[in-house]
């Protein structure tokens, strides 16, 4: 296998990873009550050593669930703005297919992907306070930003490993 196709299905193996990364965000933020009730059941009977370690992740997933069920049963039309977020995770994994068909024509996707990922950080850093979520769930959010930031930084610079690869080799004039 030469080099460049190599790369290429590097690239492409890491695309795919991080498309599904954002297809089960996506589809993960849908049944958010669910979910949290869920994960509340979890924390108080099989996984209770972690609400015991963790004392404030319970209190916190409890009044999340208490917040998600009183928006479901008063204001389900408030819900509505989570399935956006879920539609726009998906959108997003759909424009990772350009680089996917070609990487290096569209690397500008990587480095927009880049861009949003550095954005969660100041997002979460301003909005967090105010909408009164706790520092460490603060700091959760922002690990997204941090760890998606990761495969497009290696996407990136095997993307331009495989340009250099592509880029066609001058021929010396004659004289």
């Amino acid at each position: 296998m030469s080099e460049r196709r190599a790369l290429l299905r590097r690239i492409r193996v890491w695309l795919v990873v991080f498309i599904v990364g954002l297809v089960l965000s996506g589809l993960t933020a849908f049944p958010l009550v669910t979910e949290l009730h869920v994960v509340h059941s979890a924390l108080t009977s099989w996984a209770s050593p972690v609400a015991d370690a963790f004392p404030g992740l319970l209190k916190w997933i409890a009044r999340v669930r208490h917040g998600l069920d009183t928006a479901d049963a008063d204001y389900p039309f408030l819900l509505y703005g989570t399935d956006w977020l879920a539609f726009a995770h998906l959108v997003i994994a759909v424009a990772f297919y350009g680089p996917y068909r070609d990487p290096v024509r569209n690397i500008w996707v990587i480095e927009f992907g880049m861009i949003a990922c550095a954005g969660i950080i100041p997002l979460a850093l301003i909005c967090g306070p105010v909408r009164g979520i706790p520092f460490w769930w603060t700091v959760i959010d922002m690990s997204f930003g941090v760890f998606g930031v990761i495969p497009l930084l290696m996407l990136r610079r095997l993307i331009k490993r495989l340009a250099e690869l592509s880029e066609p080799v001058p021929v010396p004039a004659t004289v």
